[in-house]
């Protein structure tokens, strides 16, 4: 009987890895293990696998399919993103892969590499907390378009698309300043992330600014999530001291959770508490109170992704851009003055 033609699943299988190791090995990438890539080669040798390098290439030419992998889908904010990438790609007669890195840089490269393995023509990233350029670089040497979205990785030579993180927390923090507000918390994020060093400074430089020496006892981090939120104001209002009047949320998902805590404390969003969020999704305007939000229009900027990436596939080489986005102040209901001695003494 004719022995059939030996596949890379039939190498993957003889050495006891998956089928994108193998298919990266061959492309001579620098992200799998020397030994592992001992062993995909011995397993290569033994069976007389040959590598049809045209056909791949011809395969990657003719890709029609965008990966964005972004850092927490579980964000409405990333979801909103994800639609704006697709109006572009759709327009393109592209296809969109989506995937969830849960904010675990491992998971973040084990999908960025099936995705590559399925033959992407570009990507688009939010990366996961902790990303190096290191983790870019087999993206950079194989020449693949790449676009980081949201949170920058400095020092990776790949195209960016920030928002303007400081003027957004700059022009929320004198908001509540203009209302009366002097005791300002800042809530959310996780402090060893660029985006947090950005919009926590920010929230120190207005301050400063306005008179009004920064308290640290009135930053609380916090995963930027609803739940991150909840736990932030219960942590803040638990300090004691001189209690705050006012937040600046990480994020809108932050602002949410800061909203069902106060509640919980039996204290009225844009009442007793006033709540600034960041990133305006579009709960932002329907939730109650309406969230007072930096808007950074999530739709608009992955529109503004896909139009940076699509740039670089029709150029035909990856070349570095840097774009920040400008923000503006949407004031909505979830902010207000703050309550005089005497209307919390009644209020109580």
């Amino acid at each position: 009987m004719k022995k059939g033609r030996v596949t890379v699943i039939d190498v993957a299988r003889a050495a006891g890895v998956s089928k994108s190791t193998v298919s990266l090995v061959l492309q001579g990438s620098s992200v799998i293990p020397d030994e592992t890539s001992a062993k995909v080669k011995d397993a290569i040798r033994e069976l007389g696998y040959v590598y049809n390098r045209g056909a791949a290439n011809l395969r990657q030419a003719s890709s029609r399919m965008i990966g964005i992998v972004v850092n927490d889908l579980t964000n409405s904010f990333f979801a909103e993103l994800a639609v704006g990438v697709d109006m572009i790609v759709q327009s393109a007669d592209f296809v969109q892969i989506l995937a969830h890195s849960g904010e675990d840089v491992d998971r973040q490269t084990v999908v960025i590499n099936s995705m590559r393995e399925h033959g992407i023509a570009g990507l688009i990233l939010c990366p996961a907390r902790g990303t190096q350029p290191s983790d870019l670089k087999p993206l950079v040497d194989a020449g693949l378009p790449v676009v980081v979205a949201v949170r920058n990785v400095p020092g990776a030579k790949v195209s960016s698309l920030l928002s303007d993180n400081y003027a957004g927390i700059q022009a929320a923090v004198r908001h509540l300043i203009e209302l009366g507000h002097r005791r300002i918390a800042f809530l959310g994020g996780f402090p060893d992330i660029q985006v947090f060093t950005e919009r926590s400074q920010a929230y120190r430089d207005a301050l400063t600014e306005a008179g009004i020496t920064p308290d640290d006892a009135l930053m609380v981090s916090s995963a930027p999530s609803r739940a991150g939120g909840v736990g932030a104001v219960q942590n803040l209002m638990a300090r004691g001291g001189h209690p705050a009047t006012a937040a600046v949320c990480f994020n809108d998902a932050v602002a949410f959770g800061t909203c069902d805590g106060l509640r919980g404390m039996r204290l009225e969003p844009g009442v007793d508490f006033s709540v600034v969020g960041f990133d305006d999704v579009i709960e932002a305007r329907s939730t109650v109170p309406a969230m007072t939000t930096v808007s950074v229009n999530p739709q608009r900027m992955g529109q503004q992704a896909a139009q940076l990436l699509f740039k670089q596939i029709n150029a035909g080489k990856a070349e570095i851009e840097n774009v920040r986005t400008q923000v503006r102040l949407v004031v909505r209901q979830s902010t207000g003055r703050p309550l005089t001695a005497m209307e919390m003494e009644a209020a109580n």
